[in-house]
């Protein structure tokens, strides 16, 4: 059966891989990329790898509350329906930046841009046959924790900190999503990709960690190798009634600490949601 499916950072690493393995099974296939230049290149390439032309160009910064509402209209009227949101794209930063809108940029683009990207097409996700949502984040969430009169701000930073805070916080909201889904035909679930060849941590301007990046990549899966789990939880019908996970390599997960705390999930729910000026 032909698929919808959107995928930020699709334009490189596992969001291409991703792409590319969809779009040769027949799915139509949404990439959202930051850049527009970039993601024409990436679009390109997508359709000549896989070999389809049912693969579209959204250009949507999740640093900008503003794209993303732009974006998620245009995705709204061009598809209805939506069987699968592969949240996928991630930032991190060597020192410390902020979004558009005033947010410590790991925690802005990494949760609050898919946060509220994912509440935007929520009614789109929900009316497919069955919907999925899959959240990737990362091993790194136990070094990351949670204060909620922090959520964004970030007083101190160091750029591991900081990201593990914002995969601690794709579990949270994996967590408290799969709740709000528990009357309707759509799940959600979050994959820790393991060590994957990417050019995460790798500042565009600078350059910086370009050189560590190469000498560790012999050790790293591939982005193709790293997508595996995540397009396992988009497609097999293994999974078709789990929600709420946390997986690797297709299996899942305890998780600990904070990551298990359903009161805390509720509260940063609630405060993600003032974040990004759903409610008022």
């Amino acid at each position: 059966m032909q698929k919808t499916v959107v995928i930020t950072g699709a334009n490189a690493g596992m969001g291409f891989a991703a792409t590319v393995a969809l779009a040769r099974k027949g799915h139509t296939v949404c990439m959202l990329c930051r850049s527009e230049e970039r993601g024409r290149k990436a679009l390109e390439q997508a359709k000549q790898q896989s070999g389809s032309a049912d693969v579209h160009l959204y250009t949507c910064d999740l640093a900008s509350f503003t794209s993303i509402h732009t974006c998620a209209e245009a995705l709204k009227s061009d598809h209805p329906v939506i069987d699968v949101l592969l949240n996928n794209a991630g930032v991190v930063t060597t020192k410390k930046q902020y979004t558009e809108d005033g947010l410590e940029m790991m925690m802005g683009v990494n949760h609050l841009g898919h946060f509220l990207l994912t509440n935007l097409l929520l009614e789109q996700i929900k009316s497919a046959p069955q919907g999925r949502i899959v959240v990737l984040s990362s091993g790194a969430y136990k070094i990351g924790k949670i204060s909620l009169d922090e959520v964004g701000e970030s007083g101190s930073f160091t750029p591991w900190q900081n990201y593990g805070h914002s995969k601690l916080a794709n579990l949270l909201f994996t967590k408290e999503l799969s709740l709000r889904l528990y009357h309707y035909n759509a799940t959600v679930n979050a994959v820790h990709p393991g060590a994957v060849s990417t050019s995460l941590g790798v500042d565009r301007q600078t350059g910086f960690g370009k050189k560590v990046h190469h000498l560790l990549r012999p050790f790293f899966q591939s982005p193709a190798e790293g997508a595996d789990t995540a397009l396992y939880l988009a497609e097999s019908p293994e999974v078709k009634y789990v929600s709420g996970g946390y997986f690797y390599k297709r299996r899942i997960q305890e998780v600990k600490g904070q990551a298990d705390d359903a009161e805390l999930a509720k509260q940063f729910w609630a405060i993600s949601e003032q974040k990004v000026g759903l409610t008022v």
